[in-house]
């Protein structure tokens, strides 16, 4: 198991990346989250089997089809399971 922190910038908001990020991160069965960041880029965390992070990795460099990726920076970090789905994070 896996799990990657992840900060994807360039035109990511407004473009329905979260949507588009949990709908794929469901599909392959990963957990954790996406939020928008106050400076324009998105930022995310993925759980799940190694090969279905480095898919969802992969996607992230292209995003949804509105999407303009510039760059993504990646970490990855221990896996630690707590995540039940994968969620939108959204600001208060």
């Amino acid at each position: 198991m896996k799990r990657i922190h992840i900060i994807i910038a360039g035109r990511v908001q407004g473009v329905a990346f979260r949507a588009s990020t949990q709908e794929t991160a469901t599909i392959l069965k990963l957990t954790g989250w996406v939020k928008n960041l106050r400076d324009g880029r998105v930022e995310a965390v993925f759980e799940g089997e190694d090969s279905q992070v480095e898919v969802m990795h992969r996607w992230c460099e292209d995003g949804p089809p509105l999407a303009l990726v510039s760059g993504v920076d990646f970490h990855e970090e221990d896996y630690t399971g707590e995540f039940g789905k994968f969620v939108i994070l959204y600001d208060r």
